[in-house]
């Protein structure tokens, strides 16, 4: 096993602590031992520790998990056994080359040959699956299993889970400085399910104009509004979100907003902002859809509190497991106006006749005991050790790349210089091997420059240096070619 005279000769081979995400069942019937080697054979088929990365050493682990030196020597020694992990004698562990071999891709449909993988995804919008909480979750559902009622496994009505709406309503007041009670708040399959809910819903009472930011994600939002005949324009975004002085302007019956972590650019609107927004709502009778976009997941600043804390009937303020959680569990959230709570129901019941009960009870028993605080302060150290090195290597390798919206959520935006088209870039970048996301698809109207998103939630800190090491020579390539007036090799 490692020795912790060789620890420091790994430099960023050696895989944290917090990597492993180990979530220890002491309740259960499984071994500690067995749970250990589960949990990081998991997490090495799925490629979260990649081949030749080092596990932290057996003390470590040990007094990090809170269990003696030998459980965790007698998990490793099994991992060893099964060809997971090779060890040498006053070395160290490491994750085997056979067992991080990526299974073989599917074969490409006859003319369609399948597009290469890239090397190093800067895939946005998610966070780190491998780190869901399954030993207490698992907890959860076992208790919830042992002590529900037996008619709380009948139909539902449109509110969902009292339990659920209860726990929700104690957590976001105390921590997102809501104002909510069980009654007005309802439980629905994610935020595309609220949102275009909500859409049919203000429709049918008579909203025409839909308002945006511009860029925004509105992918769930306007299909909906298409589908009715609704219109739908933006809002152009500022360094600190939404413009007051183009809101001031608008004429719409629904504004979504994204005001604690602009979506994509990373703006906080300032609560002189906020007031603005607010007394539009007021004045006009619109209301304001907030999108509590990332809001757990803050690295440099102050909690910003929700706008729907101050003016419960002009806001709907919409929340998601997706993010802290896992998007597959399909558990959201709207705290409604008083006004808007029946018939938002009654649409929800239509549609499905209610979210899965035993998730919900689950959730709700997950919150009520901690569990979700516990992840969500065991996610943060990981992810703002990725944004770090992330900001890292492009100052590095891409100093002239301006970021953006850094100081929470699981993205950045790197705004390009003026003599670096946005297209070009993201393609230059795929024949390295590097797949980056823009921010031109996301915008309703024409910008003066392009910008790239790059999402960190799902890569360690030595693959995001070779992303963006790879970019750098993608980016140094174009500028080759464009003073020689050459065009960019392709593949």
């Amino acid at each position: 096993m490692i020795s912790s005279s060789s620890v420091s000769d790994l430099g960023t081979n050696l895989s944290p602590v917090s990597e492993l995400a180990i979530d220890l069942d002491r309740n259960g019937g499984d071994a500690l031992h067995r749970q250990i080697e589960a949990s990081v054979r998991q997490r090495i088929r799925s490629g979260v520790l990649p081949a030749g990365v080092a596990l932290p050493p057996t003390r470590a682990l040990a007094a990090e998990l809170g269990v003696t030196r030998g459980v965790v020597v007698e998990a490793y020694a099994q991992l060893v056994a099964e060809g997971y992990l090779t060890s040498r004698r006053g070395g160290y562990t490491q994750v085997a080359a056979a067992a991080a071999t990526a299974p073989p891709a599917a074969a490409p449909r006859p003319g369609r040959p399948a597009p290469p993988r890239p090397a190093v995804d800067f895939g946005y919008g998610r966070g780190n699956v491998a780190a869901f909480p399954r030993g207490a979750w698992l907890r959860s559902v076992r208790r919830v299993l042992t002590e529900a009622a037996d008619e709380r496994l009948g139909y539902l009505d449109g509110h969902g889970a009292v339990e659920l709406r209860s726990a929700l309503a104690a957590y976001l007041n105390r921590v997102r400085g809501t104002n909510a009670d069980p009654e007005t708040i309802v439980i629905t399959n994610g935020y595309a399910q609220a949102v275009s809910l909500l859409i049919g819903m203000l429709a049918a009472r008579g909203a025409r104009t839909v308002a945006v930011e511009d860029p925004s994600a509105s992918d769930d939002a306007r299909p909906m509004a298409q589908a009715l005949g609704l219109t739908m324009v933006g809002v152009p975004v500022g360094a600190d979100g939404v413009r007051v002085d183009a809101v001031a302007e608008l004429g719409a019956d629904v504004l979504i907003l994204t005001p604690s972590h602009q979506w994509p650019t990373g703006g906080v609107l300032s609560p002189q902002a906020r007031a603005a927004v607010l007394a539009w709502a007021q004045r006009t009778g619109a209301l304001v859809l907030e999108d509590d976009y990332d809001a757990e997941y803050r690295y440099d600043r102050a909690p910003v509190g929700a706008m729907q804390g101050l003016d419960p009937d002009r806001v709907a303020y919409a929340g998601t497991a997706s993010k802290t959680l896992a998007p597959g569990f399909r558990l959201g959230w709207l705290i409604l106006p008083r006004e808007l709570i029946e018939p938002f129901a009654e649409a929800k019941l239509l549609a499905d006749r209610g979210s899965p009960i035993l998730d919900q009870l689950t959730f709700a028993d997950f919150l009520s005991r901690g569990e979700f605080d516990r992840h969500l302060r065991r996610m943060r150290p990981m992810y703002r050790s990725r944004r770090d090195a992330l900001l890292a290597a492009l100052a590095r390798h891409l100093p002239e790349l301006e970021p953006a919206g850094i100081a929470a959520g699981l993205h950045l935006v790197a705004w390009l210089p003026q003599d670096l088209d946005e297209a070009t870039v993201i393609a230059a970048a795929a024949r390295e091997g590097v797949a980056v996301a823009g921010v031109t698809p996301y915008r309703l109207s024409p910008a003066p420059r392009g910008g790239l998103i790059f999402g960190y939630s799902n890569l360690n800190e030595r693959t995001i240096a070779d992303g963006i090491a790879r970019l750098a020579r993608a980016v140094s390539s174009l500028r080759a070619g464009m003073s020689t007036g050459a065009a960019p090799s392709t593949w």
